[in-house]
């Protein structure tokens, strides 16, 4: 499985609750570079899965206009705090897409990309907002198997 990683674009600082939080209007236009990104590059995932938190959804739907014959789901487990035995444990239920966008948090989504590249040091990426990258986890998804196809911040793609 090729598994694209997203971190959620630039998002407000305070909100009612941290679930919450929106994007700020430099966020959305973040989204709106990475969907674009997505659909010139044939980024084009089978399914586009993401956290429920409100920044994170916004993100993937964002991402999501551009790419709009994959359909885009909620995962609950993507919240933050998706630790990287669970989100492997999840991912597995999909395992019968050859691609599949998550969008999600950091720190959860560097420790995911960490332990499907095998690196075991807890700091080891560093997921900045709007960072796409992908893995290709091999089809027997398992942590320490993937290989870093590639590593995008969204301020490399323009404006």
């Amino acid at each position: 499985m090729l598994l694209y990683l997203l971190r959620h674009a630039e998002a407000e600082n305070i909100a009612a609750s941290d679930f919450q939080r929106r994007l700020t209007p430099k966020g959305e236009k973040q989204a709106t570079l990475l969907g674009k990104f997505c659909q010139r590059e044939g980024i084009i995932p089978e399914l586009i899965l993401s956290s429920p938190v409100l920044r994170a959804r916004q993100t993937a739907e964002g991402v999501s206009r551009f790419l709009p014959e994959v359909p885009c789901q909620e995962a609950t487990w993507a919240a933050c705090g998706m630790a990287p035995a669970q989100a492997l444990e999840e991912l597995r239920v999909y395992k019968k897409f050859s691609s599949i966008l998550l969008v999600g948090h950091q720190p959860d989504l560097g420790y995911l990309a960490a332990a499907f590249l095998g690196i075991h040091h807890a700091r080891a990426l560093r997921v900045r907002k709007g960072l796409l990258m992908g893995i290709e986890t091999g089809s027997m998804l398992r942590l320490g198997g993937g290989e870093l196809q590639f590593f995008i911040p969204v301020n490399f793609l323009g404006s």
